[in-house]
Parts: C-alpha cells; structure tokens; sequence
C-alpha cells in the first residue's frame, strides 16, 4: 500500500503546478514527433464526414486524472483544450468542439460502464480514451483489462464514432516502481483487432525525454512543466487526427 501511494504521489506531483503559475498563457514548445509515432493505416472516416460535410468536430475525451491538470486554469491547459485549440486553428471554417470527461482513479470498467449516457448526451464523431494507469494502481489484472476496453470501444464503435486511444503516461520517476508495460501491450492489440487508432503517449513521451525536449525525472521542480507537456500533447493528437482523416486534403479544398 506504501508503494501505491507514493506512486500516486509522484504521478500527481509530475501533473501539477501552482496557481499562480497556471495564469500565464500556454506557451508553444518545439515538441515534434516523429511521422512513424502517429501516423496509422487506420482511417478516421466519420471525423472526415463531419468536417468534409458539416463543417464540424465534436469528440468526447474519456480519461482519468493525467487528462486533467491543477490550478484555476486547468481546465483550459490541459489536453483536451489544447486539442481543441489546435485543431481549430489547423481547421477554419469547421466548429470544434472538444468535451472531457475525466475523473480521477477510475478504472476502465467504471469508464466503460458510463459511455452510453456520454455517448447519447455528447453524440461525438469520435472519442479519445485514455486509459491503463488507474488500473494499473489499482491491481486490475491485464485480461480483465482487455475485456472492459475491448468492450467499451465496441459500445462506442456501434454508436457510430471514431475511437482513438491513449495509452499511459511516461515517467521515469515511476517507472521501476510500477511496470504498465502489459497494459500497454493490451492497448495496441484492442486497438488493432477494433480497427481503432493509439495515441502511443507512453512511446512519444519517452521520445521527448531522451530527446532533451523535456527533461521528466526532475519535472517536479519546474512549475510549468506539466502544462506545456499537455500542450504538446494536445499538438500531437490533433496531428494524428487530420493525418487520420485525410483531411489535410479538405483544408486544401475549402481554401482554393
């Protein structure tokens, strides 16, 4: 139970940042990821109907506490307003909407088991869904793992959206103490056998760290380090995204 703990600690710690901190404007970092982290063969063919013929983007974002950030303005640096940011900027014309629902802890049984009301109140083109780390603390066995994310992506599939997942995030402060690597592993096979897109966050966030981009072990002392990781973060799923749906293409059309 210690060792949970204080993983939970060093997780919470590497998200977090004082208020005071968290009043500055998001500032655009040199986070590049590599083509071959979030380029896929999977099609978002629903978000290109949606933006190619509505003009619109409304994608649920489903996650526990690492989609969130702390302080007044957390929910305005966190990801998913990052994301939504990005993809407005990258997509005039198109009204986008992003819309979190993230609660600290749960589980992705518990997750699963709240999409039908997400998915009929939001009616989203696609849902971005992060999970394995609450399950990971929370000693989830890995197929138990497989068969509530397995599950879920089908409720979510039926209902006619697109679905992406996120997978964990990288810390190297965490990392001996707590081996995710199963529940990754789990992630990309759903994700393969649904015919469903990874974001691989643990694999990009492990790039940047190596890279010097962002230093993780010691982002604890630096107060906005989180905020620009998710900004970044939020940067590269719109890339995934438009890459995915092709709709580099339609932005060309609509500007001639």
């Amino acid at each position: 139970m210690k060792l949970v703990i204080a993983i939970i600690a060093a997780i919470a710690l590497a998200a977090a940042f004082p208020a005071g901190a968290a009043r500055a404007a998001p500032q655009l970092e040199q986070c590049d990821v590599p083509d071959s982290m979030i380029q896929s063969d999977t099609d978002l063919a629903r978000v290109l109907s949606e933006v190619k013929n509505k003009h619109r983007l409304e994608i649920s974002v489903i996650g526990s506490g690492s989609s969130s950030l702390a302080g007044p303005d957390g929910v305005r640096t966190a990801y998913p307003a990052r994301l939504e940011d990005a993809l407005k900027q990258r997509l005039p014309g198109t009204d986008v909407k992003v819309i979190p629902h993230v609660q600290s802890r749960e589980t992705t049984a518990v997750m699963a088991s709240g999409l039908a009301k997400i998915l009929s109140d939001d009616r989203p083109a696609l849902v971005i869904w992060q999970a394995g780390t609450a399950d990971a603390l929370s000693g989830v066995e890995p197929e138990d793992f497989r068969a509530s994310l397995d599950d879920g992506v089908g409720k979510i599939q039926d209902a006619g959206a697109d679905v992406i997942l996120m997978n964990m995030q990288y810390s190297p402060r965490t990392e001996s103490m707590l081996d995710v690597s199963a529940f990754a592993d789990v992630m990309r096979l759903v994700a393969q056998a649904r015919g469903a897109l990874l974001f691989d966050r643990l694999a990009i966030m492990h790039y940047w760290n190596d890279a010097g981009t962002f230093d993780l072990y010691t982002a604890t002392k630096k107060y906005d380090m989180a905020r620009r990781v998710h900004d970044c973060i939020g940067r590269a799923l719109a890339s995934q995204i438009i890459s995915a749906a092709h709709l580099d293409a339609v932005r060309m059309q609509t500007t001639r």
